[in-house]
């Protein structure tokens, strides 16, 4: 679940579908802004994808994250 700066939705939605391991991404209405879903081979990898992918994308504000396992 993630928090964008006001106004950039679309543009850090539309960066977030092009990143590798990112299988869904919807634009939502209420606390936050987008939903995406990642999918990964590895606890490992699913760290590597939020912290050096997700949330260093340009506009994030805050994000928060739900593992299904």
């Amino acid at each position: 679940m993630i928090n964008s700066e006001t106004g950039c939705e679309r543009e850090v939605f539309d960066a977030l579908r092009k990143l590798p391991g990112v299988k869904e991404a919807h634009l939502v209405q209420g606390s936050y802004d987008i939903i995406a879903c990642i999918e990964a081979e590895s606890m490992e990898e699913i760290k590597n994808i939020l912290s050096w992918k997700i949330r260093r994308l340009n506009r994030i504000k805050a994000t928060r994250t739900a593992i299904i396992v």
